[in-house]
């Protein structure tokens, strides 16, 4: 058996086990497939994961950089109460009505959010709102921008908030000094970040599976 089998049956079995996923969830991923969008989505166990933290937090107001289909916006609204919060930025607009959709069979389209445009742009917009400090701050959109990402993050939240960074292993890239790759650099950068900033206590995790060599980053916002 293959390493990589190996790994997809291990996350088999973790996610049949402990992270099943019913219909909605199911739906959204048929959905995207159907539409055409990259199968870049977390996996279920990861899914469970950003619930978990979610609800280990007591969140109440949840920012998300990059929705995709909704599938990880799905995991994360389950675990905020009636009265929650959860914003979500998209670059494409495709990809926000197909997440639109889904959230809506979920039943989170009261609690969730979806807003279309560069989250360059879109964070300035909503930092302009005066929002509620967010609980947990979910990264995973263009790596490039990843170092901007955390910082806006920072400028989002209160102390005690997390904030998670997805995808940060770049397949063993991201430990090359010399890349040149904006997706290696944008997260180099971003882990930097965390080590030198005062207000981040942060660590990442490598992990193997279903999406192959990977891993997240997870940071705390201090005083």
């Amino acid at each position: 058996m293959s390493d990589s089998q190996l790994w997809d049956d291990v996350d088999a079995y973790f996610t049949t086990l402990l992270s099943p996923e019913d219909e909605p969830l199911q739906a959204a991923l048929r959905d995207s497939d159907a539409e055409g969008l990259p199968r870049i989505n977390v996996t279920p166990n990861q899914g469970k994961l950003l619930h978990l933290l979610a609800q280990v937090q007591g969140a109440h107001a949840i920012l998300e950089i990059g929705t995709l289909g909704g599938y990880s916006t799905i995991w994360l609204g389950r675990a905020l109460p009636a009265d929650g919060l959860l914003i979500s930025l998209e670059y494409n607009p495709r990809h926000a009505d197909v997440a639109r959709r889904n959230i809506a069979r979920a039943g989170l389209d009261r609690v969730a959010e979806v807003r279309v445009g560069p989250a360059l742009e879109s964070l300035p917009q909503l930092a302009d709102e005066n929002p509620p400090p967010f609980d947990l701050v979910f990264i995973d959109a263009d790596k490039a921008n990843n170092h901007h990402y955390v910082e806006w993050a920072l400028r989002l939240t209160h102390t005690g908030s997390l904030i998670v960074l997805d995808n940060v292993v770049r397949g063993g890239h991201v430990t090359d000094p010399t890349s040149t790759d904006p997706s290696v650099l944008g997260t180099r950068a971003a882990l930097e970040l965390i080590a030198e900033h005062p207000r981040l206590d942060g660590t990442a995790i490598q992990t193997v599976g279903t999406k192959g060599h990977d891993g997240f980053a997870l940071a705390r916002v201090l005083d």
